[in-house]
């Protein structure tokens, strides 16, 4: 289906890549997986394998030296057949990129590799059962001791977990933080290390990447794990924040293609009364608007990943895309179920099961309020709120 993104050579030669390897697996094979709590590591392997995991990664380190550009290429393409992934955005994405950042030569070299070509992967903790937006009221505590450093806390909504080999875990700095002001500081944890424990979150999110609550118990690491400088945590996670939200714009403009798509095949298909159902404007014009909201917010998602990879602000352009992306894809889906009739609610459809994770994002990464805060006080001058 025609759209308004024109594909570079390089990125058209990405797509297609993606589409292959999602094609031969299908979406059932996900949804059957997600449906089972059982993981995608065949297909993962496969991604990694041909170069799509590390598509923004630094080339020293196993990267294609691209940047978040090639990124939405892949995880839009994922999600346009079926495959929204929540650990793409989570491991190359957000926690590869805070790495490559600002990560020590040791960390690039131990982690890096293993991120790009999928044998290893790593879970992002930020979020608290407190702390909810506010990210300078983290509690999880990293104290300083003779040999490294002591975690204590917990976080919530931790995605995918169980799939990965270490966590990186954003942490109240027990020693630089005063009760006024919080320091946060930047860890890599194992997820074998002593005292770390996790608990799955029961959700109606059917998927393979599923929700934990997890525990870190003065959980102890070396001096080597900590991200760049003490103190300095703050800066570290916005340089992940920001391709997390735009490559939610990405999942989201996939799960509309695919929406649409699916829609717009079963109304050339679907007959009552001799004719196609897609011939009435009351099928035809819901999904041609679903279609211009879903093209729209490719379009600002491609432009917040431009941005990004231009080293420009892009926090407001990041933050628009997931918005008008997460929005238009719950449209798109809600439109192509209501297209299916009772078929939208089917299994051999796959739509309904699309659902929930799209309304999760919504919500996810950061909520839809707070987007609309951001805007508000930074594009448009307006009073905080909060």
């Amino acid at each position: 289906m025609a759209g308004l993104i024109q594909d570079t050579d390089e990125h058209k030669a990405i797509r297609e890549s993606v589409a292959g390897i999602a094609s031969r697996y299908g979406q059932q094979y996900f949804l059957e997986r997600g449906r089972a709590g059982e993981g995608i590591e065949e297909l993962w392997k496969d991604l990694g394998a041909a170069g799509l995991l590390g598509v923004h990664l630094p080339e020293a380190y196993g990267g294609g030296g691209g940047g978040m550009a090639e990124a939405v290429v892949v995880v839009e393409e994922l999600a346009a057949h079926g495959m929204p992934m929540l650990i793409w955005v989570i491991s190359p994405a957000i926690c590869g990129s805070i790495v490559a950042i600002h990560g020590s030569e040791e960390l690039k070299q131990r982690w890096l590799p293993g991120i790009a070509d999928g044998s290893q992967k790593m879970a992002f903790g930020l979020t608290e059962p407190d702390a909810g937006s506010n990210s300078h009221n983290v509690k999880t505590t990293a104290r300083k001791t003779d040999t490294g450093w002591v975690l204590s806390g917990s976080k919530y909504y931790i995605s995918a977990i169980d799939q990965c080999d270490a966590l990186l875990v954003v942490a109240r700095d027990g020693d630089l933080s005063t009760p006024e002001k919080s320091t946060l500081s930047l860890f890599v944890v194992p997820t074998d290390s002593k005292g770390l424990s996790y608990q799955e979150i029961d959700t109606s999110i059917v998927s393979p990447d599923k929700q934990f609550t997890v525990f870190l118990d003065e959980v102890e690491v070396g001096a080597e794990a900590l991200i760049g400088q003490a103190g300095n945590g703050l800066r570290q996670v916005f340089d992940g924040l920001n391709p997390e939200r735009i490559l939610v714009g990405a999942i989201c403009g996939g799960v509309g293609r695919y929406a649409i798509d699916k829609a717009v095949a079963y109304a050339k298909e679907r007959k009552v009364w001799s004719t196609a159902i897609g011939a009435h404007q009351g099928i035809a014009h819901p999904l041609a608007e679903s279609h211009i909201a879903v093209e729209l917010s490719r379009l600002a998602t491609a432009l917040s990943a431009q941005q990004f990879d231009a080293g420009e602000p892009a926090g407001e352009a990041a933050n628009i895309a997931k918005f008008s992306a997460s929005e238009a894809a719950l449209k798109a889906l809600d439109q192509a179920i209501q297209t299916h009739g009772g078929n939208g609610l089917s299994h051999e459809y796959g739509l309904s099961e699309l659902w929930f994770v799209t309304r999760l994002m919504r919500t996810a990464p950061v909520s839809r309020e707070m987007v609309l805060n951001f805007v508000a006080q930074t594009s448009l001058g307006l009073p905080r709120s909060y």
